[in-house]
């Protein structure tokens, strides 16, 4: 029994070292990104990976903007997309999950996708520091990361980061290899709808493309355009720290 006790005493005390190791690892590199762009993600390496095992290139289309350097209608059309209330949140939109779960069940009834309830800052916390797909595992670690990021980076820095990491279009990562590649022009030069229909293919830019829209991204896109103007244009984003 007592050599027992002592096996788990210093194996309780060997786990507890690892598992600070890898809080103090991450709350370093949660700071050096503060101030230095991501490289890469994750999502970015498992589509490479996926292109060469079709026997393509692997090349990721992927180039760092600063946020002076983005469109400010880019900036609001993604939160009119994806998280209108951004700004004021605390990394969690509990709002917006409940209103997930409760779509969710009329969803499932009808054999459509599940909607997500994930706040920009989740996804962030997500692509930057974990891997896509679910589990409960998964998620646990995805919530101290979001409150960590808001707590360190703010808004404006989380903001920076997803438009520079999301996927909207096949190998393409971020407003400024995207408007580039699927636009023709640089990121700072983005007109409302422009904003919009690049907003309009993040829920799957895999499927839909900027382009060349379908008509389901083409209406996406006037329904951003018009919560844009609901939320009163990029003036919304303006207090934003």
């Amino acid at each position: 029994m007592k050599k027992a006790g002592k096996f788990f005493v210093k194996w309780s005390i060997i786990t507890l070292k690892i598992i600070g190791v890898l809080i103090g690892v991450l709350l370093l590199n949660v700071i050096w990104l503060k101030y230095m762009p991501v490289m890469f993600t994750s999502t970015m390496l498992s589509r490479s990976l996926e292109a060469i095992g079709k026997g393509k290139s692997g090349v990721i289309y992927y180039e760092w903007a600063h946020y002076e350097q983005i469109s400010e209608h880019i900036k609001v059309a993604v939160v009119a997309s994806e998280d209108q209330r951004f700004p004021t949140h605390t990394g969690l939109d509990f709002e917006a999950i409940k209103e997930a779960q409760k779509d969710n069940e009329m969803r499932e009834k009808m054999k459509m996708p599940k909607r997500g309830g994930s706040t920009i800052s989740q996804q962030v916390a997500k692509n930057v520091f974990l891997w896509q797909g679910g589990g409960l595992f998964r998620k646990a670690l995805e919530v101290p990361i979001t409150y960590l990021i808001e707590f360190v980076w703010g808004k404006k820095r989380i903001l920076e980061v997803y438009l520079n990491i999301a996927e909207m279009g096949e190998s393409t990562f971020g407003v400024a290899a995207a408007s580039k590649r699927l636009l023709n022009k640089p990121a700072h030069t983005l007109l409302p709808a422009e904003g919009a229909r690049l907003a309009a293919v993040l829920p799957n830019p895999r499927k839909f493309s900027a382009q060349n829209p379908t008509y389901e991204v083409l209406w996406r896109q006037n329904h951003i355009l018009y919560q844009m103007q609901l939320l009163g244009g990029y003036s919304y984003l303006q207090n934003m720290r």
